[in-house]
């Protein structure tokens, strides 16, 4: 069967998540279920990473197997007219070798997590982004970020009911700035690793802003990873504003 790797987008609003729940509405089943107008009874997709209720996707990777051979063109163009009116696009598709698999041929997963720093509401982006209503100390959370780059054991940023077999994970990279968007003033978290712990970045982000905030010094956010314990987290933040932006792979399946 041929294999094609697919690059996807969504608005996570309207989803459960990624994975696919029995009687619950979800991005996996969204495609199944398009897959399955083009050719019944194929196999599951699998895809590089399990996105949480409500996070969003510009740079998800999914592969599946068809029965047949399809011009990568005419398959994402069947997809996309299959997935309307739902908030999902396929924004690329390649035939990849069979030996291929998108969660685990990949070496680096890539977020953005998005917070709106103004008092009023937003129109535009809501439910794209973290609403905060006060001003946050930029530099305050760039320094108290720098104890999370590396290699750590991120127990305190992990959720509870995490499948991972390990809290040992190395955050590769964790850039913070402010920046003008349409509805205002942002501050976007950029975080690179090979993989995350389950609500590690929403876990992280919670906890900085408060760093942000002024409610912790930047210290302290040393001290809770250091304690390897869920209850020194900062609050979890909501899901709004986290996009899955990129997935990479030794060869990037849409070079060229």
């Amino acid at each position: 069967m041929p294999r094609y790797a697919l690059k996807i987008e969504y608005d996570g609003r309207p989803f459960c998540g990624w994975q696919a729940q029995k009687g619950l509405p979800s991005v996996q089943e969204a495609i199944e279920t398009a897959l399955a107008r083009l050719e019944p009874d194929l196999p599951r997709i699998a895809a590089a990473g399990r996105t949480d209720t409500g996070v969003h996707a510009t740079g998800q990777v999914a592969h599946c197997d068809m029965a047949r051979d399809w011009q990568p063109f005419r398959l994402r163009e069947a997809l996309n007219h299959h997935l309307r009116p739902l908030p999902v696009a396929i924004v690329e598709c390649r035939q990849v070798d069979p030996e291929f698999h998108a969660r685990f041929s990949a070496i680096e997963r890539q977020y953005l997590f998005r917070i709106l720093e103004r008092r009023a509401p937003p129109t535009f982006d809501l439910g794209r982004v973290w609403h905060v209503k006060h001003a946050l100390d930029l530099a305050a959370m760039q320094d108290a970020g720098r104890h999370l780059i590396g290699q750590h054991d991120f127990t305190t940023f992990r959720a509870s009911q995490c499948q991972a077999a390990s809290p040992v994970k190395t955050l590769d990279m964790l850039e913070i700035s402010r920046n003008q968007g349409l509805s205002g003033a942002e501050i976007h978290f950029r975080l690179r690793a090979r993989s995350f712990l389950h609500n590690q970045v929403r876990s992280i982000v919670g906890t900085l802003e408060r760093v942000g905030a002024g409610a912790w010094p930047p210290e302290q956010v040393q001290s809770a990873l250091a304690a390897c314990d869920r209850a020194a987290c900062g609050p979890v933040s909501p899901p709004d504003g986290l996009y899955l932006t990129g997935v990479v792979y030794p060869d990037d399946p849409f070079a060229g």
